[in-house]
């Protein structure tokens, strides 16, 4: 059986989609026959013939979670996270004990090495939905673009990635601002490979984000491609960092936030070219490169999995209460 079916992402490629598919393949399948997997949502009945594995990609409270409230979590053997920081906001929100809960990062294929254009433009890019802070590297850039004669922004942003165009509508004049500005490239949604490709020739992430990632699989790609990177201290964007990029502090106010990130967008931008910065970015990939490899990752869950074999099918019952204190 292994992965469960879900009926919300059938048409979707965007992270959690390349998470799935990218273990799928790489799994004997002897193995994940052992298994009945969900990603992120529960969309068919729970096999008690199967060790249940939960892999969570959202944040507590989405509405695809809510039945692990009232010690819902014990339905399943384990419940795997992206990140430490997701793992923490589920066990707070949630009741659930620490044994349940396993971190398995996300991971990637290494971009390999290559050598960034020297032509004098300094290349930025997003590429994330719109939701998570184009609105404020738009007015940002353009600030910048009075500053500087040599920059350009590379925009991939759309909810097609998982299948959900209608969301588009709502940021549609959000686009078309990017579609006018001449220092501008929309490209909407592309395939990865097309992406990965293109990130070859990106010198800066310019990633303002404004929803709390539970790890953020555009800052892998963007650390293995040597791209210096710039994005507040948000959700796991910290951990998934790992000290190799230039942060600053979140706000949730937008107008401040805007600001901190000119500030810390134009000192990259500004200094591009000193050593620090490019050996910054270097030490980065290969930080990346091994830690957030699928060699690495297919290795961690074969041996996770494997760990599970022996353990029975059915789990014992449970109202969410841990422990009873009598006098």
């Amino acid at each position: 059986m292994a992965f469960a079916h879900d009926r919300q992402a059938v048409n979707a490629m965007g992270g959690t989609e390349l998470m799935k598919y990218g273990l799928q393949k790489r799994l004997p399948a002897e193995l994940l026959d052992e298994f009945q997997i969900f990603v992120s949502r529960i969309d068919e009945e729970l096999d008690e013939t199967k060790i249940r594995v939960y892999w969570l990609h959202d944040l507590p409270g989405d509405p695809a979670a809510e039945h692990l409230k009232d010690g819902g979590w014990n339905k399943f053997h384990r419940l795997v996270f992206a990140s430490n920081w997701q793992m923490q906001a589920f066990i707070n929100y949630y009741g659930i004990p620490w044994s349940k809960c396993v971190v398995l990062q996300n991971a990637i294929e290494p971009i390999p090495h290559h050598e960034k254009p020297n032509d004098g433009t300094i290349r930025l890019a997003y590429w994330s939905t719109p939701h998570r802070g184009l609105n404020i590297l738009v007015p940002v850039f353009s600030k910048l673009c009075e500053k500087y004669d040599n920059i350009e922004l590379d925009v991939y942003s759309s909810f097609k990635l998982y299948g959900w165009e209608q969301r588009d509508e709502q940021f549609e004049e959000l686009f078309e601002a990017c579609r006018q500005h001449p220092k501008i490239n929309y490209h909407g949604a592309i395939p990865n490979e097309e992406l990965r490709k293109n990130l070859e020739k990106t010198h800066i992430l310019a990633y303002p984000s404004i929803w709390q990632e539970t790890s953020c699989i555009t800052l892998m790609e963007a650390m293995s491609a040597g791209i210096t990177c710039v994005h507040p201290n948000f959700g796991a964007l910290y951990e998934t960092a790992a000290g190799w990029t230039h942060m600053y502090q979140f706000n949730e106010d937008l107008n401040a936030h805007a600001h901190a990130f000119y500030q810390i967008l134009n000192g990259v931008i500004e200094n591009y070219h000193d050593e620090s910065i490019r050996s910054r970015a270097e030490s980065g990939a290969s930080y990346a490169n091994v830690f957030y490899n699928w060699d690495m990752r297919k290795w961690q869950w074969e041996a996770f999995l494997g760990s599970l074999l022996d353990e029975p099918r059915e789990l014992p019952k449970t109202s969410g209460q841990f422990f009873t204190y009598r006098t």
